[in-house]
């Protein structure tokens, strides 16, 4: 699909990879590591743009996760977890992390904080996505995220402090309010020079627009 416009664009530079995502995102986590070897050959930065994925999923009309059929739940959410896992050569629990359901917005404002602040947002990301999927971490736990935070080589009290800044969940909401306005439907979708790619399964079609933009999709 070529480049299509909503009438908003994503905020970022031609030196950047826009990544919208939730801290608890199951195709983040299996993409996350792929992004980074793709940022890196392109000379790209990776934007972290953590949002509140209900939100977005609402206000694009998706059914939320309980409404969804069982079988839907099990392709997507087992059968092709599983299988992506084993492709991306990502570890992950053999269940559904039990705290999946908490809130995961503690873990996206933490993320916020660490990019104000200059820090390895890339590295964090990582320890939330997998600290979750493949360690079964609670994102809503604040002894949890200081841990995580620690094993991402990051002091976890000035970070926890600064998450707590009325400014930071501005930035939430900002992120969120502008995927909505792109029309984002899930979580992670990637924009290159403002073209978006919606799943981790199209991170060769990001690498492709890094090196050469796409035409435009015929009227």
């Amino acid at each position: 699909m070529g480049r299509e416009t909503t009438g908003t664009e994503p905020t970022g530079t031609g030196a950047e990879i826009v990544y919208y995502y939730s801290a608890h995102s199951a195709f983040a986590y299996l993409g996350h590591a792929r992004l980074l070897e793709v940022a890196a050959a392109a000379g790209r930065r990776v934007l972290h743009k953590p949002l509140d994925l209900h939100r977005v999923l609402a206000a694009g009309g998706a059914p939320g996760f309980a409404e969804r059929s069982p079988a839907h739940l099990r392709y997507f959410f087992r059968r092709e977890i599983w299988r992506w896992a084993e492709y991306r050569g990502r570890p992950i629990a053999a269940s559904r992390p039990s705290h999946h359901d908490r809130d995961y917005r503690p873990a996206n404002r933490l993320l916020i904080a660490c990019q104000a602040q200059g820090g390895d947002t890339d590295r964090l990301a990582e320890a939330f996505l997998g600290g979750h999927w493949a360690g079964d971490a609670d994102l809503s736990d604040r002894a949890t995220l200081a841990r995580l935070c620690a094993e991402a080589g990051l002091a976890p009290e000035p970070l926890l402090a600064a998450a707590e800044d009325p400014a930071v969940e501005a930035l939430h909401r900002a992120n969120t309010e502008e995927a909505i306005a792109l029309d984002l439907f899930g979580s992670p979708t990637y924009a290159v020079d403002g073209d978006l790619f919606y799943g981790q399964d199209r991170l060769e079609l990001v690498a492709r627009a890094c090196r050469q933009p796409f035409g435009p999709s015929p009227a």
